[in-house]
């Protein structure tokens, strides 16, 4: 098992904001978690707006509590309101039910991090988020757990 290093953490921010730019994107917000979601990196664009920061971590932080990406956190929590508003209270609301919330995994498939991102649509924010995690060598899963 591998950790989520400083320096991949800091090539995700970096790399998921030059895509953002190369698509002309909102500004946007970008946060690095580790496994235990503990952030690691953060940038928040010029421009972005308010919120942010708090948005982007809490959609890695929803990646990471729940095994599966912001987007199928979404949709989940679409099909079933009444439970996922409990989930929602239990955390404190530290869970954001938009896609931008994608699991990082190292070589042997372990969730090592998540990366959450705010400013954009919700398909904007994850789209930066892979072509960040890709950056490293590392993989990047928005999707369904694997278990």
């Amino acid at each position: 098992m591998s950790s989520l290093t400083l320096a991949a953490a800091a090539t995700i921010v970096d790399e998921a904001l030059a895509e953002a730019r190369r698509r002309d994107y909102a500004p946007l917000c970008v946060a690095v978690l580790d496994a235990g979601a503990h952030l690691v990196a953060l940038k928040r664009e010029d421009g972005a707006s308010l919120m942010r920061p708090q948005i982007a971590i809490a959609k890695a932080t929803g990646a990471l509590g729940m095994g599966y990406g912001s987007r199928e956190l979404a949709r989940r929590a679409n099909a079933s309101p009444t439970f996922y508003n409990a989930l929602f209270a239990i955390s404190g609301g530290a869970m954001a039910p938009s896609p931008g919330g994608v699991l990082i995994r190292d070589a042997a498939g372990t969730v090592i991090g998540a990366v959450g991102i705010s400013g954009d649509t919700g398909d904007a924010d994850e789209a930066c988020a892979l072509t960040g995690i890709v950056a490293t060598g590392l993989t990047a899963d928005p999707g369904l757990p694997t278990t």
